[in-house]
């Protein structure tokens, strides 16, 4: 128990003892006080040491608990980025000999067909324009390997399940005012998945409560809106660290804002960001 209330519990049971005698009653035996206090003293010693152990190990769990998660999520990055490296080198393999091959077939068949006369010219227009369909076939597949994963509200979900049963945080999501058709471009995604990361983060290290409510919405279809709350007890001596000021420069790079709010029952990490930026922009200076 805390000091202050270790040395309550002391007196108490001091004054317990001499009351019988300064009540003038017949007064326990000085041995069986002096026995009952040296074993009222070992046991409160163990109990503090088994307290303080159990503290150490709690502490020793958790710091190993986040270096897993640490782990799980770069191991996971890495994989992404070996995937993400593997479609480049097959783009650029298919683009370098496929591509070019199809491209001088192309120029040999309009050299044959420009030579070829009557039926022959014929079936060579047809291979030519054969030819030319896979080349175009190829130059689809070459950039949907070059193309990241696809992004927006529903990959963000995916994330941050992934990172909820990562972490054994129970998260609440609210999705409403068009936020699952927000048009959200990969970087964006990343910024608001980034963000939302480095909030969750924050309630399991400094909060008490295991819970959090993430809630996307995209009012009048002009700006995507989340917030992560984390109700209930608020968080200890919060001070934004590194990781928020982070973001908060990652959501400004794209023309938004992140705002953090503690109330007495809660803790909100809020942001904006703008779709169609390009749109807007060229209305603007039209």
């Amino acid at each position: 128990m805390p000091q202050a209330h270790a040395w309550f519990a002391g007196v108490v049971i001091v004054l317990s003892a001499i009351a019988p005698e300064a009540a003038q009653y017949p007064s326990l035996p000085p041995v069986y006080l002096a026995l009952y206090a040296v074993m009222l003293a070992a046991g409160l010693i163990v109990f503090r040491i088994s307290w303080k152990r159990g503290e150490e190990a709690e502490a020793r769990n958790e710091a190993l608990l986040s270096e897993y998660r640490k782990m799980k999520r770069r191991v996971a990055s890495d994989e992404e980025l070996a995937r993400q490296e593997e479609r480049a080198q097959i783009g650029r393999e298919i683009h370098d000999s496929v591509g070019h091959k199809l491209t001088a077939l192309l120029m040999q068949l309009e050299v044959f067909r420009l030579q070829a006369k009557g039926e022959t010219e014929l079936q060579a227009r047809q291979l030519k324009e054969l030819a030319r369909e896979s080349l175009e076939e190829t130059r689809s597949a070459v950039k949907a390997l070059k193309r990241s994963e696809p992004g927006g509200l529903p990959a963000i979900m995916r994330l941050i399940r992934k990172l909820e049963a990562e972490s054994l945080i129970k998260i609440h999501f609210t999705v409403k005012h068009g936020a699952m058709s927000a048009p959200l471009t990969n970087e964006q995604s990343i910024a608001v998945y980034r963000a939302v990361q480095e909030a969750l983060t924050n309630i399991m290290k400094h909060s008490r409560s295991r819970e959090a409510e993430v809630t996307f919405e995209a009012p009048g279809g002009r700006v995507f809106r989340f917030e992560i709350a984390n109700p209930g007890t608020p968080i200890d001596h919060f001070k934004e660290g590194f990781g928020l000021q982070s973001m908060r420069e990652r959501m400004e790079s794209h023309h938004g804002r992140l705002e953090i709010l503690q109330h007495h029952d809660s803790f909100i990490v809020s942001g904006v960001l703008p779709l169609n930026l390009h749109m807007t922009q060229g209305e603007t200076t039209g």
